[in-house]
């Protein structure tokens, strides 16, 4: 017998879909945070309140409040996000992330320093990238990744990089549709195998501009054991001036012995989870 209406448990709303005036003090706090991950920049509580749909002094108490707990940091009159909610998406993303982050760190210092121009390294995550680093050039193109931040794997370079090599993550990318986030991200199954077939026997992935409109990016994956991705590194710039291709030998170099390190260190280890949380072979 079922339990009259009035009884029975009140069925949870979808997420993303209450009111305005059913936001609860944690959803408009959850906005809050939404905003301040959706830019690399620190934003005054004006504008905060105005992206969240609040007013001001709302705005202004739930951020007191976030930054009591240390999920918000205030830099002058402006906030930005702060480290206890950083390390809370690092635990998210697993220990994979943090670990490859320690360990692949020099090799992305030695990309840097070979190329001055920002270069990122990330991880797949079903059809999507993680970017777990990420070090800034002097003349940094405006772009979406961010530390922690995720992009669909088919339109970004470092993403191509490890789907190349991952064939039931592609047909998930595939099947999941591969939508048009710019005039020239790659939305045909075929044109899009075909390409992710150049990157198998080149070793290096391309985005021009298929992820976001004036930034380009060159990508090689980081092998482990059986020719599997554990990581990709790559160099981006603003589509204007960088030659993605000029990066490319550099690259190769600094991947190559990223992953005669990870070879190296999962051959000291047999546990069938991986060496220091990376994926088993």
């Amino acid at each position: 017998m079922s339990l009259p209406a009035s009884l029975s448990e009140p069925a949870e709303p979808p997420c993303g879909t209450a009111a305005p005036d059913q936001q609860t003090a944690v959803d408009k706090a959850l906005v809050l945070l939404k905003s301040l991950a959706e830019e690399d920049r620190e934003i005054g509580v004006s504008e905060l309140a105005r992206r969240a749909g609040l007013t001001k002094s709302t705005a202004f108490r739930l951020l007191g409040i976030l930054r009591r707990n240390d999920l918000v940091e205030r830099v002058g009159s402006n906030y930005r996000l702060g480290t206890q909610l950083i390390d809370i998406g690092n635990r998210v993303c697993g220990p994979t992330p943090m670990l490859l982050q320690e360990r692949l760190l020099p090799y992305l210092a030695d990309l840097y320093e070979l190329t001055h121009e920002t270069v990122h390294l990330a991880v797949l995550r079903g059809t999507e990238i993680v970017y777990v680093n990420k070090i800034h050039g002097h003349r940094a193109a405006r772009s979406p990744s961010r530390i922690g931040a995720r992009l669909p794997a088919y339109c970004t370079g470092v993403g191509k990089a490890l789907l190349a090599f991952d064939h039931d993550a592609t047909e998930a990318a595939v099947a999941a549709g591969l939508s048009a986030r710019t005039e020239y991200t790659l939305t045909d199954p075929g044109s899009f195998r075909a390409d992710l077939g150049r990157i198998r026997q080149d070793g290096i992935a391309y985005d021009r501009q298929e992820a976001v409109l004036g930034l380009t990016c060159v990508a090689v994956p980081i092998l482990g054991p059986a020719g599997r991705p554990v990581a990709a590194l790559s160099v981006a710039g603003a589509d204007h001036r960088f030659d993605p291709a000029r990066f490319a030998p550099a690259l190769r170099r600094v991947a190559y012995a990223a992953t005669r390190v990870v070879t190296a260190a999962k051959a000291r280890h047999s546990a069938p989870s991986g060496l220091d949380g990376l994926p088993a072979a």
